[in-house]
């Protein structure tokens, strides 16, 4: 590593490059006004979610936060107002107070986000029916005066675990440890959506528990059946005997055993206009956008005009205008985190309450409504939700990393700015 120091301005700068000092710097460099130790190379994040600023101030828009102990390249240093040390350049558009951070002489390494094999960026575990005790200092655990009590049913996710006071422990990603024997797992749900070829949109889902299976579309019973999620192709579509609606054709043209399936036994996405935000002055999308249809319980991601991702959801179980609905509308993702609290404990007519502690994927668009992941229901297909859009855990995981805008390794949330915007989001 070499050290730059270059004078704009009049005012003296360094900057930290890993390559020659002649080397072209990054395009959105905004060169500081403070020296730095000959060898700082990079900032690690020293306490949870870090802020991250558009500029060296934290009067600026929030670009982010970071998580503890992730390290990020260190490519300038100003004093500015809300930090009492002096901002540092660790990315483009974003700021961080080295009153909270730790300059390092070691090449910066980011960390891949965490993940297990269901998509789901930690274990989940629910409380038992006695509830559950956290706290925060291990070695006083068994002793009493918990830091936190969750109720039966309410979540937690845990990251490490230990043994102490002669039983295991888990801790939080929060820091609290609470005994595992007041846990039970939450059981992986492995749905996943598909990618769609060409933009052809022909995907279906099972969304009752049996659908059975005709031999043609007048009714004919084939002595099959499909179950619930079940992923079927539609090549046809012709009305049924009466009562039946319509049915579909399952099976493929040259099949020997034609497969038809009522259509309401079915979620089935249908291909949607872009909306007007998302057509440019050319006529063309130059965009990523989400379509959710709540008649069909789906949703479908697409790039410019082309659909190339579809999926089943839950939506919320009230009507669109109520308060447990699904508002209709389009708008801009103005948030994604990697994880957060949701409950209902402030709502003091609510019949059941609710908390988990670390809802995975989380990507907010209409104020308080998201698209985030689910791992405590396998109700997708159906409303069942209190106004979100609900994903099975590898979705999630994957449409969290399709919009924008883009989460950098080693940050927890990230907001909109002027070099990556927020991907639209349509529910009609």
């Amino acid at each position: 590593m070499s050290r730059l120091r270059l004078r704009v301005g009049g005012v003296a700068l360094a900057l930290s490059t890993l390559a020659r000092a002649d080397a072209a710097l990054p395009p959105w460099v905004d060169l500081g006004d403070v020296p730095l130790p000959e060898n700082a190379s990079s900032v690690i994040a020293r306490r949870e979610e870090v802020a991250l600023y558009t500029g060296p101030s934290a009067l600026t828009a929030r670009r982010g936060s970071a998580t503890e102990g992730a390290s990020f390249g260190l490519y300038g240093a100003t004093r500015g107002p809300g930090c009492t040390g002096r901002f540092l350049l660790v990315g483009p558009l974003a700021w961080m107070c080295s009153d909270v951070a730790h300059i390092s002489p070691d090449p910066p390494r980011p960390v891949a986000h965490a993940r297990h094999a269901d998509g789901l960026p930690y274990r989940y575990f629910f409380a038992g029916k006695e509830g559950a005790s956290g706290y925060f200092n291990l070695a006083e655990a068994d002793g009493g005066g918990a830091d936190q009590e969750l109720e039966p049913g309410w979540s937690v996710a845990v990251v490490e675990e230990a043994t102490a006071h002669g039983e295991r422990w888990g801790k939080s990603p929060h820091g609290k440890w609470f005994p595992m024997r007041q846990l039970g797992p939450a059981n992986p749900f492995l749905f996943h959506g598909e990618d769609l070829t060409g933009g052809v949109l022909d995907v279906a889902w099972v969304r009752v528990d049996r659908a059975s299976v005709y031999s043609t579309h007048k009714g004919e019973k084939a002595g099959g059946a499909r179950k619930r999620f079940d992923l079927v192709h539609v090549r046809e579509e012709k009305p049924g005997p009466a009562g039946a609606g319509n049915l579909v054709r399952v099976s493929d043209d040259d099949a020997k055993l034609p497969e038809w399936i009522r259509a309401r036994d079915l979620a089935r996405p249908t291909l949607a206009a872009p909306p007007p935000e998302a057509v440019g002055e050319d006529g063309e999308v130059h965009e990523r956008w989400i379509d959710v249809e709540l008649a069909q319980q789906t949703l479908v991601a697409y790039d410019g005009k082309l659909p190339v991702f579809a999926t089943l959801v839950s939506t919320g179980k009230g009507a669109p205008t109520s308060d447990l609905g699904t508002r209709l509308g389009t708008h801009r993702i103005w948030v994604k985190l990697l994880s957060t609290k949701m409950d209902n404990l402030e709502r003091e007519e609510a019949q059941h309450f609710y908390y988990i502690e670390d809802v995975p994927y989380v990507q907010f668009f209409d104020k308080a409504i998201a698209l985030h992941g689910t791992f405590w229901h396998r109700d997708l297909g159906h409303v069942h939700s209190h106004g979100c859009v609900n994903l099975s855990p590898l979705d999630a995981e994957r449409l969290f990393f399709f919009t924008g805008p883009t989460l950098p390794r080693g940050w927890r949330a990230v907001l909109p700015s002027t070099i990556d915007n927020g991907s639209l989001v349509r529910v009609r």
